[in-house]
């Protein structure tokens, strides 16, 4: 059987939740070690899906990996095979399928309210009116031409969009404990350096503040927008 092939793009950047959705439910995955070296595979039609995590480099620097990556996320869609991005992962979605990446107004960094688009088509995707999501970003996506806005937050206008089987989350909801841990030590220093300059950054101990509860939530917020996206994938 076909498995799921997930990108990562840095060793503290992995599925997180995503895997453990994904084991829950009985269904294989194959990670692919970008930040390794591992090469990008030239054929999407190997794989049910294709699901890209985030990571601390721009889609527009100039790295070996994106030219290929591009390719495969355009012939994912051309052959209908389902894409997931999350944050980078869906920079390099909206960037292969036609949009911009730009600087965000200001960095999010921490948790904060991501609101569903006020119509059917985005709450059957996001699952609610809204919910709370962690962030880390300083960029961010237009909508590639086609596809569809159906998410926002106070500080980043884009924070997911949908074109036909495929979804693009600038947020994290693939966040768990360990995840958090290591993001907020490799990147103390980042948040130090723009708590001042950015009202979506929070400091660690926010960040870490009451997280079973912010957990629980996010990962019933994740689980009501895996199940939509992967009802993709019934046909694979």
């Amino acid at each position: 059987m076909k498995t799921i092939a997930i990108f990562r793009h840095a060793p503290i950047e992995g599925p997180g939740y995503f895997a453990a959705y994904l084991e829950r439910n009985g269904i294989a995955w194959r990670l692919v070690r970008v930040d390794e070296g591992e090469a990008i595979p030239p054929d999407p039609r190997e794989f049910r899906a294709l699901v890209f995590m985030g990571g601390p480099m721009s889609v527009n620097d100039d790295l070996p990996w994106l030219a290929p990556a591009f390719r495969l996320i355009r012939e994912a869609r051309d052959a209908d095979i389902p894409v997931l991005g999350h944050c980078l992962g869906a920079q390099l979605m909206a960037k292969a399928l036609g949009g911009v990446i730009t600087r965000n107004a200001v960095k999010e960094i921490g948790w904060g309210q991501v609101a569903a688009a006020d119509d059917g088509f985005a709450r059957d995707w996001i699952g609610a009116r809204s919910f709370s999501a962690f962030h880390w970003h300083g960029e961010t996506f237009s909508i590639p031409p086609g596809a569809t806005r159906i998410a926002s937050s106070a500080h980043c206008e884009n924070q997911a969009f949908v074109l036909g089987k495929h979804l693009g989350l600038q947020c994290h909801v693939e966040m768990t404990r360990e995840l958090i841990a290591a993001w907020c030590k490799s990147g103390a220093r980042e948040i130090e350096r723009n708590l001042k300059k950015s009202p979506a950054v929070q400091p660690v101990e926010e960040i870490q503040r009451d997280l079973d509860r912010r957990l629980a939530e996010l990962h019933r917020a994740a689980d009501r927008i895996y199940d939509r996206w992967m009802a993709g994938l019934q046909h694979q």
